[in-house]
């Protein structure tokens, strides 16, 4: 099987890293890929948001799969070019990926299907956006209703922090939805469908916070963990059952079946499971984790999902190990980060037991590797329980140096401390 996978992320990274693992697939492509991925397939220069380029590549590559990584290149209707020129696609149509690229759409989607999630306005002005931060009161719900990468959000008890924020999307001609807040813990469950059938990961829990103890702003991910031992028996079944079949199954009846990852985002709140948003990809740095167990070869899996199969599918088989995701995020991430310093140490972390390292904010200068982005690497360690997962990601990131680099030290530490 040829597979050309499109994105350039530690997210795409992690994907490559499973696809060329898989017996199955002959030759891995990427476009465009970063130095990480390129250890693994072969790149190609190939803007991601050009479907017409994407496709075009992918049928003079005689691809049998092409797999659309980040969001944008979604919602941009880049499955549909490549659906367009006959060639099986993992990912949503462009329609269907305003399930993410419009939180209103996403509201409107959960409504029809009786999804549960926060009650939610829509802000188009000024005063809607004052009156929505005064019906719900803090703590204060505001986000971008378009794509924002993960930081088009803002939850706080400040009302002149939130007002700050939603006025700063409406000013740029955006959207701005505000939200009743959901308390409680919060699960990332990715699904795959094939329009009709859907199909369960491992849970896993990210950590949005740039900091220790969840200080600091939002980011878009700064590690994860799974499995969650804290998590009720049967949440993936209910999920399944009460939010990702009822949305697909809205979906197909609206005409935009949704073919890819449905990324449910859910807190587990004090009144039962509740939908915070959709995504319509894997999630960054979730899938760093979740990958990192699968067992069953991915890429007839992800086929399956795009040639409408997967009921067919026998059990997805996973490892009784853990994995927990760290990330080192350049100086100045999530603000003006860092970039052009130089990274080393990778090599030395990938020797201990249970650890790769998985490239984002990467690029090669000269014969040097070095930052270019915020969120630089991903470091996953895999372990017995999520302390042994922990010991080995946290060594693997004490081996590596990015001069300013910062991570946060206490991914999945209550998680591991609360099962030993």
């Amino acid at each position: 099987m040829i597979v050309l996978l499109i994105g350039s992320g530690a997210r795409e990274h992690a994907l490559a890293r499973s696809l060329s693992r898989d017996p199955a697939v002959t030759a891995l492509h990427a476009a465009p890929g970063n130095p990480g991925i390129g250890e693994l397939a072969t790149l190609h220069a190939v803007d991601a948001l050009d479907g017409e380029a994407v496709a075009e590549l992918a049928t003079s590559l005689e691809a049998d799969l092409v797999v659309v990584g980040p969001e944008a290149p979604l919602v941009a209707g880049v499955a549909d070019a490549v659906r367009a020129a006959g060639i099986p696609v993992f990912g949503p149509s462009g329609e269907a990926a305003m399930l993410e690229g419009s939180k209103a759409f996403a509201k409107e989607v959960m409504a029809a299907a009786n999804v549960p999630t926060a009650q939610a306005r829509v802000c188009h002005t000024e005063s809607e956006l004052t009156a929505a931060l005064h019906e719900f009161g803090a703590p204060y719900v505001v986000k971008d209703d378009g794509l924002a990468a993960g930081k088009g959000v803002v939850v706080t008890d400040e009302l002149e922090a939130a007002l700050d924020h939603g006025s700063a999307v409406l000013a740029a001609g955006g959207t701005v939805v505000v939200e009743d807040f959901l308390d409680g813990p919060e699960v990332s469950l990715f699904c795959l469908c094939d329009g009709k059938t859907v199909v369960p990961l491992q849970p896993a829990q990210d950590f949005k916070r740039a900091h220790d103890a969840d200080a600091g702003p939002n980011t878009g991910g700064m590690g994860a963990y799974s499995p969650l031992p804290w998590a009720p028996p049967g949440l993936v079944a209910e999920v399944v059952e009460h939010v990702a079949q009822p949305t697909i199954d809205e979906m197909a009846r609206r005409g935009t079946p949704f073919v890819g990852v449905l990324y449910c985002g859910l807190a587990l709140t004090s009144k039962g499971v509740r939908v915070v948003e959709f995504n319509a990809r894997f999630g960054d740095p979730e899938t760093q984790a979740v990958l990192a167990r699968l067992t069953t070869p991915l890429a007839g899996v992800l086929l399956a999902a795009a040639t409408g199969e997967l009921a067919s599918l026998p059990p997805l088989e996973w490892s009784d190990a853990a994995a927990v995701t760290v990330v080192i995020a350049a100086a100045g991430y999530p603000g003006t980060p860092a970039s052009g310093d130089p990274i080393t140490g990778i090599a030395d972390a990938e020797a201990l037991p249970g650890v790769h390292v998985l490239h984002a904010g990467t690029r090669i200068e000269g014969d040097s590797l070095v930052s270019a982005g915020g969120r630089v690497l991903s470091v996953v360690g895999v372990g017995d329980g999520l302390a042994g997962a922990r010991a080995a990601a946290y060594a693997g990131v004490e081996r590596i140096d990015l001069p300013g680099s910062h991570h946060r030290s206490d991914i999945a530490l209550k998680a591991a401390e609360s099962v030993r």
